[in-house]
């Protein structure tokens, strides 16, 4: 088909129709319905948006609502042109441009509702509803070129603009229809995939990592699925995917292979179970709470109320202690020592009423002391209690038995040594080291200091 040929029969067309003087009247009833929709329409989302504010209505009620809210302007004029069309036709004038309007008109207000009803259908933060308008004009005017049958026109206008690599015909019809096309499906997929996560979020049969795990493996087949759809459609060769393998495999090898190797390991973590979100881990020295676990690392929050990313590699391939994996009690030691002078059988008595008095020490187990041995300053006791939350911290435990049993001892005489040496002395053998016979230890016979100058040896003939 000629283009330029379409074009001036489109031209032509058209300078028919605006050397009509009804098109006029039309097209001003158009411009009217707008403008008296436009400022009705703003008096009554002013009034209305009170009524969808949260603590209003609730459910699919304050959905609808708050749909008819955000295309109302559109709908307004629908109506007004609804009007229009039918008292023109009752007078006998003519109506093809206001009929024309009339339909793509109501296209727009049906495309309004649609993407907002699926933007609400993400999450309240989605990223979608900035571009929420420009997606609402787009449809739109591809609708609008369908139905005033200009679409193929302006396909083979884009389509003559076009370069050739190699077998390959890259034109910007191509372009236009892969990037819509893309931006459509990868939409569409990720409304599949809210949906399939909040059908696995209401399953109580499935672990919350093997949730996730299957919920990031849909959100990534769906968009993997929509990006080759979206090939298809436009018309692209898919061996160029190939090309695109190659390249891929040449990036795994030469720097993407830790970013490889902590997303493999984040699938491996949560098939096995070994973390999920709640787990209190110790991973050297962070201490805190599993928050959420990512395709690449996971959040854990320590005690200080800092998020800490750990890549999901480390956890593999690095000692963990998870405190809540199987069984969350939690058993601490508590080593004390007491002087020789105290009743060891007193002082365990006392450990144990100093942890049953604690807070948040379990009672089944109970709390035990042990005597584990006898020391060099004094007795060695040990504490052994057990506690079942672990995520609300470990030392403050210890700390508050720690003062608990300082305060029973006190109150019972019971000492805790410090560290101390005994020296012992002989007396004999001191008073012979100190005795004229044996002379002082520096002017001790044959030590070369009791020699005077008028000694024999020292005489040099």
């Amino acid at each position: 088909m000629d283009t330029s040929a379409d074009l001036q029969a489109l031209l032509d067309s058209t300078h028919d129709l605006f050397a009509q003087p009804a098109t006029w009247w039309q097209l001003a009833t158009v411009a009217g319905g707008f403008l008296v929709a436009w400022l009705l329409g703003h008096l009554l989302q002013q009034r209305l948006k009170p009524i969808v504010q949260p603590g209003g209505i609730t459910g699919v009620g304050r959905t609808a609502m708050r749909t008819g809210i955000h295309a109302l302007i559109p709908i307004l004029w629908w109506l007004s042109l609804l009007a229009a069309q039918g008292w023109s036709r009752r007078r006998g004038a003519e109506i093809d441009v206001l009929h024309t309007a009339v339909i793509l008109v109501g296209a727009l207000a049906f495309i309004r509702m649609g993407v907002f009803v699926l933007r609400h259908s993400f999450s309240p933060g989605s990223r979608l509803k900035a571009w929420e308008w420009s997606l609402t004009v787009t449809i739109w005017g591809l609708v609008a070129l369908h139905l005033l049958g200009l679409l193929p026109v302006v396909i083979e206008l884009l389509d003559e603009y076009a370069i050739t690599l190699g077998q390959t015909r890259l034109s910007l019809y191509t372009i236009v229809s892969f990037v819509l096309s893309i931006a459509l499906l990868s939409l569409v997929a990720l409304w599949l995939t809210n949906g399939i996560q909040a059908m696995l979020r209401r399953t109580e049969a499935l672990d919350p990592s093997l949730k996730l795990v299957l919920g990031k493996l849909s959100r990534f087949l769906l968009l993997t699925l929509a990006v080759v759809v979206a090939m298809v459609t436009a018309g692209i060769d898919l061996t160029a995917l190939a090309v695109f393998g190659g390249a891929l495999g040449v990036g795994l090898g030469l720097g993407l292979q830790r970013v490889v190797s902590n997303f493999v390991s984040g699938i491996i973590l949560a098939f096995e179970e070994s973390i999920r979100p709640g787990d209190v881990l110790s991973i050297g020295t962070t201490f805190g709470v599993v928050q959420a676990l990512h395709a690449r690392h996971i959040v854990v929050r320590d005690r200080d109320g800092r998020d800490i990313l750990i890549p999901n590699e480390t956890l593999l391939t690095s000692e963990i202690v998870n405190w809540s994996y199987g069984d969350r009690n939690v058993r601490f030691r508590l080593p004390v020592q007491i002087s020789y002078q105290d009743d060891p059988e007193q002082a365990m008595a006392l450990l144990v009423q100093a942890a049953r008095e604690t807070e948040r020490v379990l009672s089944d187990p109970e709390p035990v002391a042990r005597l584990m041995g006898f020391g060099d300053n004094g007795i060695n006791l040990e504490l052994r209690l057990w506690i079942h939350d672990p995520e609300n911290g470990v030392n403050n435990v210890r700390s508050d038995a720690y003062l608990r049993i300082w305060r029973l001892f006190r109150e019972h005489g019971i000492a805790i040594p410090f560290p101390q040496r005994d020296l012992h002395i002989n007396p004999e053998r001191l008073a012979k080291e100190i005795s004229p016979k044996h002379g002082t230890p520096g002017n001790r016979p044959g030590s070369g200091h009791d020699r005077t100058p008028e000694s024999p040896a020292d005489d040099p003939d």
